[in-house]
């Protein structure tokens, strides 16, 4: 049988390294991404030493040329792509009245257009898979509706401009590749990892790897009738259960 190839950018620490070790004890061939050469074979290694089927590819998604030599290496080695995992991503920004421009132009580069520009280097070949899913790691901190509903403790949160309205970006280009590709086998969705214990957030999530990693590989391994152009993942509320899922406005 044809194994399942895996793109997962960022796969090199934090949720992109556990969505690489999830989808590899599911048997998937994963091809992980990360930017900094010696981080990108160490993840490798200790992935390998734990049974699962990955191999490192150089990849910056703010570089153009990087995005494509992995397209063409992806392309000469396998023929095509199954699933990517626009992982990669950084917080950067003070609060909204003393955003720096070019601190939120970083953070942009890497969270809005380094996925624009990985998707569309990749969708000739996910588009050669029988049925390829896409997944944008998003947050529930671009979701408009989570963010200012009084009864959520999103609304309560201080918070800088660049992160949150990146990921509102994300949601937007998640819904809109949907709808590009409404009528092909290929789902796009977004996922929501929940407050997880990363270096993004200087480690003070309450949720492990584990359980963000757990949104990513659930769209990614999304049976036929599974939804497409939705942000899905955890549900965080004052008073509802630590380990409740599902779509989120």
């Amino acid at each position: 049988m044809t194994a399942t190839i895996a793109l997962i950018t960022g796969a090199n620490k934090g949720i992109g390294l556990e969505t690489a070790r999830q989808l590899g004890a599911r048997g998937v061939t994963v091809l992980a991404g990360s930017r900094d050469p010696e981080r990108g074979r160490e993840a490798e290694r200790a992935l390998r030493a734990a049974g699962a089927d990955v191999r490192f590819v150089p990849l910056d998604v703010t570089d153009a040329r990087s995005v494509q030599q992995a397209a063409d290496w992806i392309d000469r080695e396998y023929g095509h792509l199954d699933i990517l995992v626009n992982n990669a991503g950084i917080a950067r920004g003070n609060p909204p009245g003393e955003t720096d421009l070019d601190a939120m132009r970083q953070v942009y580069e890497v969270n809005v257009f380094g996925v624009i520009r990985v998707t569309n280097a990749l969708l000739p070949l996910l588009r050669r898979a029988p049925a390829a899913r896409i997944v944008n790691v998003s947050s529930e901190v671009g979701s408009i509706t989570s963010m200012t509903d009084p009864s959520s403790p999103l609304a309560r949160m201080p918070s800088s401009l660049a992160y949150p309205s990146s990921k509102s970006a994300l949601n937007m280009i998640t819904a809109v590749y949907a709808k590009e590709l409404r009528d092909t086998p290929i789902k796009v969705n977004a996922a929501n990892p929940g407050y997880t214990k990363t270096d993004l957030n200087r480690n003070s999530g309450f949720r492990s790897v584990a359980e963000g990693a757990e949104a990513s590989v659930y769209l990614a391994t999304l049976p036929a009738d599974g939804p497409s152009g939705i942000l899905w993942g955890h549900l965080w509320s004052a008073d509802g259960p630590a380990d409740a899922y599902g779509v989120l406005p």
